[in-house]
C-alpha cells in the first residue's frame, strides 16, 4: 500500500510530538521544538524554484515552468509564469511569533504525496470541556501545496481528545476560521494573521456551538432526517426509517452508541454530530493515512462543515 507520507531512502518525511500519527512513521521530537527545528527534523528544509521547460530539440515552451525541488531536483508539478511558490520556511515562520510567545507548540509536520503538500500543525494552548469530561483541544493547520491549482490553506482545527476526531467550525459563525491564498498573489503572513483574527476568539465561538448542541436532544424522526441530509441518496426517495437511509448514513448511525465518547451527551445533537466526524475520520477510507489526508485536506472537510450546520439547524428546531 502506498503511503500518503513521503518516503525518502526509507525515512518518512514527518516529525511529530507525542502519539504517532501514521502507523509508526516519522521521527518523534520534543514539544519545545521551534518551527524551524521541526521543519528540519521532518526533512522539509528544501526550496522550490521555477525553471524553464523545453522540448528535446531545445525549444522553450512559453508560459510553462517546471516546479523543481532543490533537495533532489525532482519536478513537483508544471506551473504558469505567474505562479508564486511559497517556501517551506515561510510556512513554518508563520508559527514563530505564536510559539515564541508561548501561545502554541509545534505538533506535527510532514510532506505528503511526494512533496506536493507540506503541512504543519501547531497546538494552541487552549481547550475546553463539554459535560465535565469531554475535552476539545485547539490546533492551527498550515497546508502549503507545491502543486498547480492548490491554494495555501490555514485553518483553525478543533480536535476532540476522547476519539481524536477532527471537528469543524460551523459556517454560521460570523468569524472566518480559515484562509486560502492562491499562488497568483504573493503570500503575506501578516495579512493572513489579520484575516484569521484571534484563535482564542474562534475557540470561544466553537465552545458556544458545542455547548448548545450538547443541551438539545434529538428524537428518532429528526435523527433519521439529519443523517439523510448529511449523507443523501444519489436518487430522490422517501426516507422514514433507518433502513431507508443510504449505506453511508446507516454506517454513521450505527456508530452513535459505540463511538468513543458516546457516553457524553447521550441523546443530544453533540452525540449525533460526533457520530458523523467519527465515521469520516476513523471508518471511511482505505487506510488511516488516506482518512487523515481527507479529513484535513480533502472532501471530508466540506462534509463535516455541512454536518455541523445541519446539527445546529436541527438542534435549534428541537
Amino acid at each position: 500500500m502506498a503511503h500518503e507520507v513521503e518516503m525518502i531512502n526509507g525515512q518518512a518525511q514527518l516529525a511529530y510530538v507525542g502519539d504517532v500519527p501514521w502507523h509508526g512513521l516519522g521521527v518523534e521530537v520534543r514539544n519545545d521544538m521551534t518551527p524551524e527545528q521541526i521543519m528540519v527534523k521532518a526533512g522539509l528544509d528544501w526550496t522550490v524554484e521555477k525553471e524553464e521547460v523545453q522540448t528535446v530539440s531545445g525549444v522553450k515552451i512559453p508560459g510553462k515552468k517546471a516546479l523543481v525541488r532543490s533537495s533532489d531536483g525532482s519536478v513537483l508539478d508544471m506551473v504558469g509564469d505567474d505562479w508564486n511558490p511559497v517556501q517551506n520556511t515561510q510556512a513554518f515562520e508563520f508559527f514563530s511569533d505564536f510559539v515564541m510567545a508561548g501561545d502554541m507548540e509545534m505538533n506535527v509536520a510532514g510532506s505528503l504525496k511526494d512533496g506536493k503538500n507540506v503541512f504543519a500543525l501547531a497546538k494552541i494552548k487552549e481547550s475546553f470541556t463539554i459535560l465535565g469530561e469531554d475535552q476539545v483541544d485547539s490546533y492551527l493547520l498550515f497546508s502549503n501545496p507545491h502543486q498547480y491549482g492548490k491554494a495555501v490553506d490555514i485553518r483553525f482545527t478543533p480536535i476532540r481528545v476522547v476519539c481524536n476526531n477532527t471537528l469543524t467550525f460551523s459556517l454560521n459563525s460570523k468569524s472566518k476560521n480559515f484562509v486560502k491564498v492562491g499562488h497568483r498573489s504573493v503570500f503575506d503572513a501578516d495579512m493572513v494573521k489579520e484575516q484569521m483574527g484571534l484563535a482564542s476568539e474562534k475557540f470561544a465561538q466553537y465552545k458556544e456551538m458545542a455547548e448548545f448542541l450538547s443541551t438539545r436532544r434529538y428524537n428518532t424522526e429528526s435523527l433519521i432526517q439529519y443523517y439523510n441530509e448529511v449523507f443523501p441518496h444519489r436518487e430522490s426517495r422517501t426516507v422514514s426509517a433507518f433502513e431507508d437511509l443510504s449505506r453511508t448514513a446507516q454506517l454513521a448511525a450505527s456508530n452513535i452508541e459505540t463511538q468513543p465518547g458516546a457516553e457524553f451527551g447521550q441523546g443530544t445533537w453533540w452525540q449525533a454530530f460526533n457520530s458523523v466526524t467519527y465515521m469520516t475520520d476513523h471508518v471511511q477510507g482505505r487506510s488511516a493515512e488516506s482518512r487523515l489526508n481527507n479529513q484535513w485536506f480533502g472532501y471530508n472537510q466540506g462534509r463535516k462543515i455541512n454536518a455541523a450546520n445541519k446539527a445546529v439547524e436541527f438542534a435549534t428546531a428541537s
